[in-house]
């Protein structure tokens, strides 16, 4: 039997960016970016076709770990998760200096400036980064 995958959200009010696990769960992968409106639409076909088994959710906070301005969007985001798929584990993982980290790993690996530009690739990076702290931190 296949082991099931991990699945990484960077949520995004206008866009957000997706990771995913090998087969074997041992690398993280950029999968897309998908509007924020058609985000549920898009995991409701992915987790079965790529099956998933856990949702690691971006969680946003400050530098001094208060809640950001996206907080309250991301828990709900769990809630409706948890509620559409509860067979599914859904974690949360520290995502502050995602998008930092994001645009220097584009930089180290020979991205171009203007395509180091793109959200859409910050985004889905950013997902990728979020993914593998989640691997570190449960020793996958």
């Amino acid at each position: 039997m296949k082991k099931k995958r991990i699945l990484a959200i960077d949520f995004g009010l206008k866009r957000t960016g997706i990771a995913v696990t090998d087969e074997n769960n041992i690398i993280a992968s950029g999968l897309t970016t998908v509007p924020t409106n058609d985000l549920m639409d898009f995991l409701m076909a992915t987790v079965q076709d790529k099956n998933i088994g856990t949702i690691v959710l971006g969680e946003p906070k400050r530098l001094n770990m208060q809640d950001s301005h996206s907080s309250e969007n991301v828990r709900l985001l769990r809630a409706a998760l948890e509620k559409q798929f509860p067979s599914i584990e859904v974690e949360s993982m520290d995502e502050r200096f995602t998008s930092k980290m994001a645009v220097q790993s584009m930089v180290a690996s020979g991205v171009t400036k203007k395509k180091r530009k793109q959200k859409e690739l910050i985004d889905e990076v950013s997902a990728t980064i979020i993914l593998q702290s989640y691997m570190q931190r449960t020793q996958f």
